[in-house]
């Protein structure tokens, strides 16, 4: 969906760094054997779906040394054969560690719901969300159009428990962790006009009134009771992508925002990243706001390894915060501190729209980024065609070590990667139905899966 919602703000990364990198940089750090050993060259790739619309959205490793993808399908065919209602629903595979399908199950009902992030949890299962539209099928409850939508499974992906939570507007979650305790806190989008409407505030005590769309964070026990709920935001629209839990128990949101008023300060023009911290009951700790006078969308935050947290999206700026840009969009990365301060920030691409999805850590205190790139100069040097899938490593500041792009004649885009221990990189993109790396598709969109030894 967010490709959908945010096409025109395609992005790149940053190359550039900022007077403050001497002052905050890390130390160089020392090669591996596992970067020693990386090649760079593909060592498979696997495609998945059926006739339709198949598109992934997360990746995580699974304890048993294996991979779980989680995303969306309207197929009823190919890889998709348990399903009779050409919508969207929930998609979730498990892999073996050579890529090869061990299972795959979808989850939804008649209308459209769509996955978004998955977490294995300390029992070995999963718990997905995302935000759906259906009361019927495996959901047993909706608000009205989209609501978020948990759901709890076992190590098979069989429902243990599933909650629906939202009002009746468009209400999307996008990302969840599992806290200490056992629950989890999810994050996305409120539609604050309808949820007023339904009376949400009469509900609350904390909550304030402003608002179309805020950051919503909501707190759920092991078993999905509601234990505490917030919104962040202001006077227009505001969306929270990713969210980690920080080491002393609180909570970083990063997405964008369209405002200047109520809890957020300090805009820099139209959109702006928004980053903000709450502790571990809900309240504010800290919100900031980075860009430039364009606009700018951030989509993932990661954790790094001394306690701070760099944030990527995409920019179209090329001023106050943002110290180059290569043409049209750049992926943009920056780091922040515990307090919310700017430490560095880098872009990446070329003179066309290129744009990240996630971030996740290397083996060696850097950076991948996955995304996509149209570009052909500057940081990229081949393109296949329209959009292709685009995979970068940056070092622990940020500086590039080594990109490539996947793609054929068609849109293709990645929106995860993560660093294997052995150092190769796996990347999991949609790819269109046009020739891809010489793969054979199998319908109009498929989930495709690359390893980069």
């Amino acid at each position: 969906m967010k490709r959908v919602i945010f096409l025109f703000f395609l992005v790149g990364f940053i190359n550039c760094s900022t007077d403050s990198e001497n002052e905050f940089g890390e130390n160089q750090p020392m090669e591996t054997e596992e970067e020693n050993s990386f090649e760079g060259e593909i060592d498979w790739i696997r495609n998945f779906g059926g006739s339709g619309e198949d598109t992934p959205r997360t990746l995580v490793a699974t304890l048993d040394g294996g991979y779980a993808i989680l995303g969306y399908t309207n197929s009823i065919d190919g890889d998709l054969t348990n399903r009779t209602l050409e919508v969207n629903d929930y998609w979730l595979l498990k892999l073996d560690v050579d890529g090869n399908l061990q299972w795959s199950k979808t989850y939804g009902g008649s209308m459209d719901d769509r996955g978004q992030s998955v977490v294995q949890t300390m029992d070995g299962g999963y718990a997905i969300t995302g935000y759906a539209m259906s009361s019927d099928g495996d959901g047993t409850k909706n608000e009205g159009f989209h609501d978020n939508w948990i759901v709890k499974l076992d190590a098979t992906g069989n429902i243990e428990w599933e909650r629906s939570y939202g009002f009746s507007g468009h209400d999307h979650s996008y990302d969840l962790v599992q806290t200490s305790d056992g629950g989890y806190f999810f994050i996305g989008f409120l539609d604050i006009t309808a949820a007023r409407a339904d009376g949400y505030e009469e509900k609350s005590r904390f909550l304030t009134r402003h608002g179309v769309g805020e950051f919503w964070g909501t707190k759920i026990d092991a078993q999905g009771n509601i234990e505490w709920r917030r919104y962040f935001g202001g006077s227009n629209n505001d969306r929270a992508h990713a969210v980690v839990q920080a080491d002393d128990g609180g909570f970083v949101m990063a997405g964008f925002s369209e405002s200047d008023d109520f809890d957020i300060s300090n805009t820099k023009g139209s959109y702006d990243f928004w980053v903000l911290k709450i502790d571990s009951q809900g309240d504010l700790v800290w919100e900031r706001s980075f860009g430039g006078t364009g606009i700018e969308v951030s989509q993932d935050i990661v954790k790094t390894n001394d306690g701070n947290y760099v944030v990527t999206g995409h920019t179209f700026s090329t001023d106050t915060d943002i110290s180059k840009n290569n043409g049209e969009a750049d992926i943009w990365l920056i780091k922040i501190d515990d307090s919310g301060n700017l430490l560095w920030e880098k872009t990446f691409g070329g003179s066309q729209f290129d744009a990240a999805e996630n971030v996740s850590l290397a083996q060696d205190g850097g950076f991948i980024i996955s995304g996509n790139s149209k570009s052909l100069d500057t940081d990229v040097n081949s393109n296949n065609g329209e959009n292709d899938i685009w995979v970068i490593k940056t070092d622990a500041k940020g500086i590039l070590t080594w990109q490539e792009n996947y793609g054929g004649a068609g849109l293709d885009f990645g929106f995860d990667a993560l660093q294997n221990q052995d150092g190769s990189i796996l990347l999991v993109g949609e790819m269109e139905e046009l020739d891809f790396q010489g793969l054979q598709s199998k319908g109009k969109t498929d989930l495709v899966l690359i390893k980069i030894k």
